[in-house]
């Protein structure tokens, strides 16, 4: 997979890397996936992140995964969310520079997912949204995460979900689900905790079936 060396955030440069496509032809999308909350070990390399990536670069897409603000080699500090979301946007920059004319996705994995489905929901470059394990109807460290633009939101949504999540609890995702516009499709890997540990293979399968045949 290459190594992004230009990709810059408004802290600096940003680590990432790029998968895919396995196919041939052109790019299914280009997505940008955003990994999970950096005070508590997430990285780009975080195994779901990794397993999502994967499975997105199989069915065709071109995937940018990379290190927030303060993590790894990416320059700058956390910022509680407002500067990751930044980032973010400076990574949609670049996958619309290098993949021009291509439909774009915004992913993420817990703390990520939310800095990605509030910022896809209004970014109009985005067409589609996934979830995996986004920390809705849930405080972490004293924090309170906001998904007040992806429930307005009318584009495609589709969540990945722990049935045994400790962290973001399964009862609260089916009450955020159901509060959500359509169009939207939620997978849920029975026994899986917050990590998906032992099933961060899982993951990559339900993106799989989830988006194979998903043309928006």
């Amino acid at each position: 997979m290459p190594v992004v060396n230009d990709l810059k955030g408004p802290a600096g440069r940003l680590e990432a890397l790029l998968d895919g496509p396995d196919t041939e032809g052109p790019v299914r999308a280009a997505v940008v996936f955003a990994h999970p909350h950096p005070q508590f070990g997430g990285t780009m390399h975080t195994k779901t992140v990794f397993q999502g990536a994967k499975a997105l670069a199989r069915i065709g897409c071109a995937v940018l995964r990379f290190n927030f603000r303060g993590v790894g080699a990416s320059e700058g500090t956390f910022d509680r969310g407002e500067g990751e979301k930044e980032d973010f946007r400076a990574a949609l920059d670049y996958m619309e520079a290098h993949y021009p004319g291509a439909k774009i996705w915004a992913a993420g994995f817990s703390f990520g997912s939310w800095v990605a489905l509030e910022v896809g929901a209004v970014d109009p470059r985005v067409s589609a949204l996934i979830g995996i394990a986004p920390p809705v109807m849930t405080s972490v460290s004293g924090h309170d995460y906001d998904f007040t633009n992806t429930s307005t939101s009318t584009k495609p949504k589709f969540f990945v979900q722990g049935e045994a999540d400790e962290v973001c609890p399964v009862e609260g995702m089916w009450k955020f689900y159901g509060s959500l516009e359509e169009p939207k499709e939620l997978v849920i890997i029975d026994g899986a905790d917050h990590l998906f540990e032992g099933k961060t293979g899982e993951v990559g399968e339900a993106l799989e079936d989830l988006l194979a045949d998903f043309s928006s």
